[in-house]
């Protein structure tokens, strides 16, 4: 029996995200089984595993079937050897109001999309128990946090396997398991899903922009397999701004995607109604769709999409990672998650501004501004906006521009509070946050000339 440097299982690996991954692992030289239900798909994938220097071996299955699933495990195990990394990706979905879903329509995905993840988590730690070793990666969505209209059944699954997933890494560390979970949360992405999913909507289905190609997603799925420990990975500055706003405001998302989320998530044109529908039968059975949908025109291979881990980065990185700083890869090395986050909080910070003035000076002084004040928030709100996009370039000259321009920021709301007696709080609070800033961007300023 040939060997490989490791054995992996991706499920719903016949396209997009499940593929690209399969693709990524097989590029390392890992023996890939393929897990999913369309054949053609499946075998399209297989090649392209074999033809990156990886052994394939597909198996059709439905992971709504934990029976289906344990039996595929054993021959995993038998013909490419232990399982080291479960890697559960397969779902489908339902795009409409959810009214108009139907009840065994909803009950399918969540067999597919929640149950599918756990039957493969239970098959994937019968397979580990024995040996005390293994990971398992938990592929989420920024929609795992936020609920956004049209995907209700989607929405509810990613939710539930964030819980569940939570739940089992408590009990792992509780053992003191040598097998590990993660979950890495994707941003939107370029996949065949908004040309099989089942759909009621009156326009074609597209992910909400900004868009990425299944390439990039995957890079994050092999880096949370090689570094376990962290429990989870954030994929794009979209969906860590996502996760942040929605933490710290999220009855704002609410008004916000009531009156955007329905056309953002539909082209211009016309659903075809010979669209295929992938719930009850795979839409690649006789037909291989590839890896990407069919939005590369607008998606991006390349930065700004950055993983965010959520516990504190090490202090070095393996050379040749993909979070080393190269061309396309997902952490610049010199200014990392700092410049990240810096830029993430502070676009979130304005669009907050701008978005709900009244919410955000309530929030720091506990009054509701007047008028005027929110006239001056809404515009202090469109430049933290702008320099955000600004700074995210990157670079040593702008980082201390931009911090120069915060530091004049806090002195001209400390001159106002001397000035205003009404607005004294809200001016220090707006000063204190704008040095707060100041001060990051120097420290990015450092990061970038070194």
């Amino acid at each position: 029996m040939e060997t490989a440097r490791r054995v992996v299982v991706v499920t719903g690996a016949s396209a997009g995200i499940g593929r690209a991954s399969a693709i990524a692992f097989g590029r390392q030289g890992d023996a890939v089984a393929l897990l999913a239900r369309g054949e053609a798909g499946l075998a399209g994938a297989a090649a392209e595993v074999e033809a990156a220097g990886g052994k394939a071996l597909p198996v059709p299955v439905d992971v709504a079937d934990p029976h289906v699933l344990d039996a595929a495990a054993e021959r995993v195990e038998r013909e490419l050897g232990p399982i080291d990394v479960w890697v559960n990706v397969a779902f489908t979905s339902v795009f409409s109001r959810f009214e108009e879903i139907r009840p065994e329509e909803f009950k399918r995905v969540t067999e597919v999309s929640y149950l599918g993840y756990v039957y493969g988590t239970m098959t994937a730690l019968k397979c580990m128990r024995p040996r005390n070793r293994g990971t398992i990666v938990q592929v989420g969505s920024a929609l795992a946090y936020r609920g956004i209209p049209l995907q209700s059944a989607y929405c509810g699954a990613k939710h539930a396997i964030q819980g569940f997933n939570e739940a089992l890494r408590t009990e792992l560390l509780h053992e003191h398991s040598g097998i590990r979970n993660t979950m890495v949360q994707m941003p939107a992405v370029n996949t065949p899903q908004f040309s099989w999913v089942l759909s009621r909507l009156p326009h074609q289905a597209q992910p909400v922009p900004p868009i990425y190609q299944p390439e990039v997603a995957a890079r994050g799925v092999v880096y949370a397999a090689a570094h376990p420990g962290r429990r989870e990975y954030w994929v794009g500055a979209s969906t860590a701004a996502t996760l942040i706003v929605n933490a710290i405001m999220p009855g704002l998302l609410d008004r916000y995607l009531s009156k955007t989320g329905f056309t953002s998530q539909q082209t211009s044109k016309p659903r075809s109604p010979d669209q295929p529908a992938n719930l009850w039968k795979a839409a690649d059975c006789t037909h291989d769709f590839g890896t990407h949908g069919i939005f590369d025109s607008e998606a991006s291979a390349q930065l700004p999409a950055r993983c965010l881990p959520t516990s504190r980065p090490h202090r070095g990185r393996a050379r040749g990672s993909p979070f080393d700083g190269r061309a396309g890869h997902c952490l610049s090395r010199q200014e990392g998650p700092w410049m990240s986050l810096l830029e993430v909080f502070r676009a979130a910070y304005g669009t907050a501004e701008l978005l709900s003035p009244g919410a955000v000076e309530g929030f720091l002084i506990g009054q509701a501004p007047d008028s005027h004040a929110r006239t001056f928030i809404r515009v202090l709100g469109a430049r933290h906006v702008l320099q955000a996009t600004v700074s995210n370039r990157g670079g040593t000259v702008l980082h201390r521009l931009g911090g120069g321009v915060d530091a004049l920021h806090a002195l001209t709301m400390l001159a106002l509070a001397g000035l205003d007696r009404r607005r004294r709080h809200a001016a220090v609070a707006s000063a204190a946050i704008a040095l707060a800033f100041a001060a990051g961007e120097v420290r990015c300023g450092s990061l970038s000339a070194r």
